[in-house]
């Protein structure tokens, strides 16, 4: 019989001891540290864990552990969650128009190259309706287009959220979807909502940055996957990438390139966050890779 596994992940002012307690706590309940990686962050003076660790009681029950652990938490005044690492966390996909990202997403899900279930998917167009039936996934179309009118948003947004918690959604991913979020909707989002951003933040914003670059001439075009906040595009980076190009290629080019390089930053920001590998540092983020 397999050991259950657990994947404990910490936050809390940097102080003397916390490896030390956080590793006797675990070996005190019978437990078995598969890899661990911590980081002290000088600027905020904060620090930061993640363990992967093995109960030796196949029967283990967690709650115990859960308990135990709140008392020493608090103690050091840690942010800290607990999370079963077999259990798979339930992401909902959301897109418009272009649909790169959620067929990359997608087969990766297929595959098994990411351990979620994506019980449902979210498009204010059609267009992706077929995709989402080839991989029996309820599609919700809930139509939205640019200029509507302040209730109509809400009313949407709404669903979004009646969609979301009707679901269990642990995570929900912007892919490539082409409307703001209200503040409303992203501080019920907070820290579980990640949007990938068509270049290499901050420069380009707006509509067809790969035509933006090209005017401009740029050597190098990228991919920002960042945390979904009220302020638009400034959410904390989960991670960036760029490819090279030069002054051969057109803006379709630039375009085909970029996608490429959507599809892979936002895949490995799902993949770090499934896994609990992100943790928030104010504005910032700790990737534990």
């Amino acid at each position: 019989m397999s050991h259950p596994e657990y994947i404990l992940t910490l936050s809390c002012l940097d102080q003397r001891g916390i490896v030390h307690r956080v590793s006797g706590f675990l070996a005190e309940y019978g437990c078995n540290i598969i890899d661990s990686a911590q980081f002290g962050d000088a600027q905020s003076n904060l620090f930061f864990m993640r363990v992967h660790f093995a109960a030796e009681n196949p029967t283990f029950p967690d709650d115990v552990l859960r308990a135990a652990f709140t008392a020493l938490a608090g103690t050091m005044q840690m942010t800290w969650q607990l999370n079963d690492a077999a259990k798979k966390p339930r992401m909902l996909l959301m897109v418009s128009k272009i649909g790169h990202c959620l067929n990359d997403l997608l087969f990766r899900y297929k595959s098994g190259l990411l351990a979620v279930d994506i019980p449902a998917i979210v498009s204010n167009h059609t267009d992706f309706y077929q995709l989402a039936a080839s991989y029996n996934i309820p599609f919700h179309h809930l139509p939205l287009v640019n200029g509507a009118s302040a209730d109509a948003k809400l009313a949407q947004e709404a669903r979004i959220l009646e969609i979301i918690e009707a679901n269990n959604i642990d995570l929900v991913v912007l892919a490539r979807y082409m409307q703001i979020l209200s503040p409303t909707l992203c501080t019920a989002l907070k820290g579980r909502a990640i949007n990938i951003h068509h270049s290499f933040l901050p420069s380009f914003k707006g509509a067809k940055p790969y035509y933006q670059a090209h005017d401009r001439g740029v050597k190098l075009i990228g991919a920002t996957a960042h945390f979904v906040t009220g302020d638009l595009d400034e959410g904390p980076i989960i991670e960036q990438d760029v490819a090279r190009v030069d002054h051969a290629m057109g803006p379709d080019s630039l375009t085909a390139i970029g996608r490429d390089v959507e599809s892979v930053v936002l895949a490995r920001a799902v993949k770090w966050f499934v896994e609990h590998r992100i943790l928030l540092n104010g504005h910032k983020t700790v990737v534990f890779k």
